[in-house]
């Protein structure tokens, strides 16, 4: 039941278009897919076997899957092939203009689809900022930078005014895809409906100009900034923005459009690119390491014993991909790769701060999961394939060990050619070290 102030706030929005806007409701909301192209291979090639994928036209890689597929419940999933998103919701990023080198910030990026998307793009250079206010949805967008293999990205917890202190006039680009009173989201979840009212939509409007106002001050001058909502409502779309331009004079509006339900195959979107006034200046990104001898102590003693690891288990190629352009930092236990584009985040609330290599146990170096799903197959002295369609492929998922021969050692397992995690051989069983806490049948 769609709440009659909307529905007749929408009657005087839409004027003639109002009875095709409805009748859309009556429509299944439509399901589509991007695929990750981070990933070493032919994606489409291998997906387009596995489901039934037609072109999402707005968005590159994106396409819709059938009722009948299931690619959430797919191997091909855990690999971070392909990230599942609502069609319309792949507009946004394909606005921001990313480009290879660029220095992006997602300024609410949880759950990680547009991360994902805007990594994509970036190919592995440059850095990507990827922000979450809410903790829970934080660690939820943390695994997703996880499982899409993303090389050059940062996860950080903070409010928009906090991250403002610490990156004034940093960024190129900046995606604020705000929060909202949801109206694109009915359809698709019904409980949205229970949850709107007028009142929401101003208090989301009021918590909208000060996202924005915070963004604002992180763009460096040339730069280009995307703001998008899941809503239809003026108040949270086109005012806003007219409001902000009040606000903001040193912006401009490059373009602004609605995808509506009734004009698209996807939920709907508001989309606006805004473009800061000023030359896009060379500014000095990264700071040297300030951290004490004891700790310089430890970074090395696991940088040493990653590189031993490095040389038993990568190519030489592989290693020197990962590393170039970036620095190694403790975190907690484990071992970091980060960009070096990414300053000293003294006083942040860090999820993760880069690629996670891995951590030290017994004076050893074992491997991160988040490593395994960035390598390829190609990139490890040992892996192991197996098929999507073999039982192995689930029960390796689930945790279970499997019968193997071979070379002892660290093993790339990969179903069709694409990495899913670790396992290490020894006397012909492969020992499983998938992450339990993600462990699954599928």
């Amino acid at each position: 039941m769609l709440p009659e102030a909307y529905i007749n706030r929408m009657r005087t929005q839409l004027n003639d278009e109002f009875d095709a806007f409805i009748n859309s409701y009556e429509e299944k909301p439509k399901q589509a897919l991007r695929l990750n192209t981070l990933k070493n291979g032919d994606v489409f090639k291998v997906c387009d076997k596995a489901f039934h994928l037609n072109s999402v036209e707005w968005a590159l890689n994106g396409y819709y899957y059938d009722d009948d597929d299931q690619p959430g419940k797919h191997p091909y999933h855990e690999a971070g092939m392909y990230y599942i998103q609502e069609p319309s919701a792949m507009a946004p990023v394909m606005q921001l203009d990313v480009k290879p080198g660029d220095v992006v910030l997602d300024l609410c990026a949880a759950p990680g689809g547009k991360s994902s998307q805007i990594a994509g793009f970036l190919k592995g250079e440059g850095l990507l900022l990827c922000n979450e206010y809410i903790s829970s949805r934080a660690q939820i967008l943390s695994e997703n930078i996880e499982r899409m293999g993303i090389r050059n990205a940062c996860v950080t917890n903070e409010s928009p005014d906090r991250l403002e202190q610490f990156f004034p006039a940093f960024f190129d680009k900046i995606l604020v895809d705000a929060p909202c009173s949801g109206e694109g989201m009915f359809r698709k979840n019904p409980l949205a409906c229970d949850e709107w009212s007028e009142e929401n939509v101003r208090m989301c409007a009021e918590r909208q100009s000060w996202i924005l106002d915070c963004a604002a001050t992180m763009l460096l001058p040339g730069g280009r900034m995307v703001y998008s909502t899941c809503t239809f409502s003026k108040e949270e779309d086109e005012d806003q923005i007219e409001a902000f331009l009040e606000r903001h004079k040193e912006f401009k509006l490059e373009k602004q459009e609605k995808l509506m339900p009734h004009r698209i195959k996807g939920e709907g979107h508001f989309v606006a690119v805004l473009i800061k006034d000023g030359e896009n200046i060379q500014i000095r990104r990264g700071v040297s390491n300030d951290t004490s001898s004891k700790e310089n102590k430890n970074l090395n003693n696991m940088i040493s014993l990653w590189r031993s690891f490095a040389k038993e288990t990568l190519t030489e190629n592989a290693i020197d991909r990962l590393t170039e352009g970036k620095r190694y930092i403790a975190f907690g236990d484990n071992l970091y790769l980060v960009m070096s584009d990414l300053p000293q985040l003294k006083g942040v609330k860090v999820v993760r701060p880069g690629l996670q290599l891995g951590s030290i146990k017994k004076d050893r170096f074992e491997p991160a999961h988040a490593l395994a799903l960035a390598l390829s197959c190609e990139e490890v002295m040992r892996s192991h394939s197996l098929s999507c369609d073999d039982r192995l492929s689930s029960a390796y998922l689930a945790g279970e060990t499997f019968s193997a021969q071979g070379e002892k050692g660290w093993y790339l397992i990969c179903v069709d050619g694409f990495s899913m995690g670790w396992g290490k051989l020894a006397g012909g069983i492969m020992k499983n070290h998938y992450p339990k806490g993600l462990r699954k049948h599928l």
